[in-house]
C-alpha cells in the first residue's frame, strides 16, 4: 500500500489552549512562520499520494475552506502589481490534481466520531489521518504519513505513527504494547500512569486505516461524555488484522500548546537563512 488517495483532518477543535486567538481564528490556521499548520499537514498528505483531503469541522470554521479557495481580487491585486512571486504562492496552495471536501461534525463527540463523519466520502478504501497539532518534518525525506503509506503490508492492515516519549509523560499518550523484536502492536494503554504503562511507545498524530475501522467505530460504546474513542476501535482491530507501530523519521513539534508552537517557529527560523541570525542573536543585539 504505496499511495493513500484519501486523508482525513479532524480540526472541529476549538483551540481553547490558544484563546483569545481562536475565538476568531481557527487552531489550525495559526501560522508558524508565514504557513499556517493546516498546510503542513496538507503538504504532508500530498506528500502520501492523496488527491481527496477530507476536512472534519464544526459548523462555525469557515477559514480553513477560505484559504484553500481562490482569492480571485487578491491574485488580480499582485498580478496587476507584477508580484508574481507572491501570485504563485497563494496559487500553489494545492496541486491541481487535489481536492477539498469539508464535513461537518454536528456535536464533539471525540476523535473515533470526527472520523466516522468521513466515512461517505472515504468509502471502502485504506485512508490517512493527520492531526496538525503534531506538526512532522523530515526535510529532504519522505514525510512520516508517506513513510506510513509504505510501511504497510497491504490495505487491511493498520499503521499508527509512534515515538519514545519519557516514561512520566505516558499519561499523556495512547502507550502501545509491541511484539518483542517486531512492529505488530499486541495492546494500547489509553494514557496509563507510568508504573501501569506497557512501554514508553507514545502514539502520536498519525494513523493509516483500513475502512473496516468505520464498521469498528460504529459498534464502539460511547465513553465519557458520549464521546467515541478511535483507540476503543483499533483496540478491537487488533483482533482482526495486523496494526503496526512505525517509529517514523523526522522531528515532531507538538503545536497543540504553546511550547510546541515556539519550538516550531523556532526550528523553522533557523532555517530561513534571512532569520536565521535573529534566533541565534540577543534580542538586546538585534
Amino acid at each position: 500500500m504505496a499511495r493513500l488517495r484519501k486523508v482525513v483532518f479532524p480540526v472541529a477543535g476549538l483551540g481553547t489552549r490558544f484563546l483569545p486567538a481562536t475565538k476568531v481564528v481557527a487552531k489550525e490556521m495559526l501560522p508558524v512562520l508565514d504557513r499556517p499548520l493546516i498546510q503542513y499537514a496538507v503538504d504532508e498528505a500530498v506528500d502520501a499520494g492523496a488527491d481527496t483531503l477530507v476536512f472534519v469541522t464544526n459548523r462555525y470554521k469557515h477559514s480553513i475552506a477560505d484559504y484553500f479557495d481562490s482569492a480571485y481580487e487578491l491574485e488580480e491585486t499582485l498580478q496587476r502589481a507584477g508580484k508574481h512571486d507572491l501570485l504563485a504562492t497563494v496559487q500553489g496552495l494545492l496541486p491541481p490534481r487535489v481536492r477539498c471536501v469539508y464535513v461537518t461534525q454536528e456535536q464533539a463527540l471525540g476523535l473515533g466520531h470526527a472520523v466516522l463523519c468521513a466515512r461517505a466520502v472515504v468509502g471502502d478504501e485504506p485512508f490517512g489521518i493527520i492531526l496538525p497539532d503534531d506538526l512532522i518534518v523530515n526535510p529532504g525525506g519522505p514525510s512520516a504519513l508517506r513513510q506510513m503509506a509504505e510501511f504497510a503490508p497491504d490495505t487491511q492492515a493498520g499503521v499508527l505513527a509512534v515515538e519514545e516519549v519519557p516514561r512520566a509523560d505516558t499519561g499523556k499518550y495512547g502507550i502501545v504494547d509491541v511484539e518483542p523484536g517486531g512492529d505488530r502492536i499486541r495492546h494500547m494503554v489509553e494514557k496509563p500512569k507510568p508504573e501501569q504503562a506497557p512501554s514508553n511507545l507514545a502514539v502520536v498524530g498519525r494513523y493509516v486505516l483500513p475502512a473496516r475501522i468505520f464498521e469498528l467505530l460504529e459498534q464502539t460504546t460511547p465513553g465519557a461524555g458520549g464521546e467515541i474513542q478511535l483507540t476503543d476501535a483499533i483496540a478491537a482491530l487488533l483482533g482482526e488484522a495486523p496494526v503496526l507501530a512505525h517509529r517514523f523519521t523526522g522531528t515532531r513539534f507538538d503545536c497543540g500548546n504553546k511550547k510546541g508552537m515556539v519550538r516550531a517557529t523556532l526550528h523553522f527560523a533557523a532555517a530561513d537563512p534571512e532569520l536565521r541570525d535573529l534566533v541565534r542573536t540577543p534580542a538586546t543585539d538585534r
